[in-house]
Formats: C-alpha cells, sequence, structure tokens
C-alpha cells in the first residue's frame, strides 16, 4: 500500500532531524578540543538558538500571553534539566568517550522514564517494557566493555549517565506540558533560561566558560571557531527542533520518536567519518542491545490506548 504523501513528508523531516541532531557531538567536539568548556559549547549553541527561535515564538505568542504566564514555571524547569543539565553532562561527556558511545549511554534516559513512571507514578511496566529495560540494561554492560581493552574513561561514563537523568527528566517534563503552549515557545524559552541559568553560573565562578576564537580541527582542517558554533545553533539546534517538530505533527510523536532512534546510527556513522571513532565490535553490539531496549520500550508505547490528541504535539529530543 502506497503511503500517503503527507506521511512521506513527516517521516522525510523526521530524518532530517535526527541527522541535524547528530551533528551536535562532532561539532562540539572540535570546540572542546580548541580548549572551549563544556558549559561554554552549551551556552554558545542553545544561547544563539534561543536567539533565532524568538521572533517566531512571539508572533505565534500573539493574543496567548496568559498561556506564557501559566507555564513559566514549567519553562524555566525544562531549561534547567531538559536543556542545560542534559547538554552540559553530553558534551563533558564527549570529552572522554566517543560521541557515539556518550549518546548511547544518553540514550539510557528512556529507560529511566520507566523507572520514574513505576516508583513515583506506580505504573506497572508491561512484559514488553520490562524485556526492552532488561536489553538495554544488558547493552550498557557490552557498552562499557569492561574486560576489553579499550576501557571507558569513568568519568565520561558519569557524565553521559547524567545525560541520561537529564534526558529523561526533558521526558517526563514534555509529558507534563501544557498542551495550549506552543512548542516553539517551550523551545526558545527553555533554551534561554537553560543558557542563562549557565551563563549567570559562569559569571559567579561556579562553573567554567572558556571559550577561544582562533582556528580549529574540524573534520581534518583547520577553520574558523564560527563554524561549529554556527552548526551547533543553527544546524543542530534550529533546524533539527522545527524538522522535528513538523515531522511530530505529521506523524504524531510516538512513530517521529521511533524514527528518532535513528539518531544514534547517525551519531555513530558522523562521527567516523569525520572524527575517525569507531565504537569495538562488542561496543557496536552493545549499541544494538540498547537501541533495541528503547524501541522496545516505545512499542510497548504504541500498545498503550491513546487519549485524544492535544493541539500540540510533543517535542523531541533536543540532544
Amino acid at each position: 500500500m502506497r503511503q500517503p504523501p503527507a506521511t512521506g513528508v513527516g517521516l522525510t523531516l523526521a530524518l532530517i532531524s535526527a541527522v541535524t541532531f547528530a551533528t551536535s557531538g562532532t561539532f562540539a567536539r572540535s570546540l572542546i578540543n580548541a580548549g572551549w568548556s563544556a558549559e561554554a559549547v552549551v551556552v554558545a549553541r542553545v544561547g544563539i538558538a534561543a536567539l533565532v527561535l524568538a521572533l517566531p515564538a512571539l508572533l505565534i505568542l500573539r493574543g496567548r500571553w496568559p498561556v506564557l504566564r501559566r507555564n513559566l514555571a514549567a519553562i524555566g524547569v525544562f531549561g534547567l534539566l531538559g536543556v542545560a543539565l542534559a547538554q552540559v553532562c553530553f558534551f563533558n561527556a564527549v570529552r572522554y568517550l566517543p560521541v557515539g558511545v556518550a549518546l548511547l549511554l544518553e540514550y539510557l534516559g528512556i529507560i529511566l522514564v520507566v523507572g520514574w513512571t513505576w516508583l513515583v507514578q506506580g505504573q506497572r511496566p508491561r512484559r514488553l517494557t520490562v524485556a526492552g529495560s532488561v536489553a538495554a540494561l544488558t547493552g550498557l554492560v557490552f557498552v562499557l566493555d569492561l574486560t576489553g581493552a579499550g576501557r571507558l574513561d569513568p568519568v565520561g561514563v558519569l557524565w553521559g549517565l547524567g545525560a541520561g537523568v537529564g534526558l529523561a527528566g526533558y521526558f517526563v517534563l514534555a509529558g507534563r506540558i501544557d498542551a495550549a503552549l506552543p512548542s516553539i515557545v517551550m523551545a526558545s524559552g527553555g533554551m534561554a533560561v537553560g543558557a542563562g541559568a549557565l551563563l549567570l553560573l559562569g559569571l559567579v565562578g561556579a562553573l567554567p566558560l572558556r571559550a577561544t576564537f582562533g582556528a580549529v580541527d574540524f573534520a581534518g582542517q583547520r577553520t574558523s571557531w564560527l563554524l561549529p558554533i554556527a552548526g551547533l545553533a543553527l544546524v543542530a539546534a534550529v533546524v533539527a527542533y522545527l524538522a522535528g517538530v513538523a515531522a511530530t505533527r505529521i506523524l504524531g510523536a510516538r512513530l517521529a520518536s521511533f524514527v528518532g532512534l535513528t539518531e544514534v546510527m547517525f551519531a555513530v556513522l558522523i562521527a567516523w567519518l569525520v572524527l575517525g571513532e569507531l565504537p569495538t565490535i562488542v561496543q557496536l553490539l552493545g549499541g544494538a542491545l540498547i537501541v533495541a531496549g528503547v524501541a522496545l520500550v516505545r512499542l510497548d508505547e504504541l500498545r498503550t490506548p491513546v487519549e485524544p490528541a492535544p493541539t500540540e504535539a510533543a517535542e523531541p529530543a533536543l540532544t
């Protein structure tokens, strides 16, 4: 059976979103290797993206200011946990780990959501979710490759797991956001809060904000620091997010989230082509188990009866 044209467009947009999100670790690595702190990279990425999205966010809010006022606290928590914490931990993980491995550890956050809904909300996981969680945790053991020659830096692993906590917080918060709040407003506001909080902590000396403004090494070439900054803010944030939102509205949040799992594959491929990073065979097997486990959890969600859909679709993950 032929797919409706809109479905094809949605799948294309979802893949564009996954590919562009997957570039973030590679762009960030060139800056971090040049002396940037992970916190400064996040401030530049989300700060510029927030400014770019500010105008369309303001235009879409015309006549809907009460919606913004009643969601200010939610946007603030989203910016601190789902944006600042997740991205700072991920980019710090990239300092010590291959990009693909760092992203796999972050994606374990989806499994943490299962534990949250069970322990806090009393929603006992079903067999498919349990199977997915076991597969993902088994994959984590293989990814860590504790007995192999290329053991991972434990500091990087902790940062990667911290990114998973941030991603879990993102999904929990996204599920509780007022359906009347436009997605682009949530994105722009959350990124502005995250950038502002990190900048404030940096100014008082609580976090390192280091940046260099000379040439950096990217894809085997010496280039201006502006190239990875533009890539992070415009490609890996603005384009990735807007394509993801458009895809989610066409496909629905659940199907779009399944397609979004290809971000892991694209991240490994891009890191291999640009940085020459490739996980070991054991780690690739572990990565496949993690992705399969997350897919099983998502599949179990598809079997859950869906309540009437709100007017705004859920946002894609901001990695």
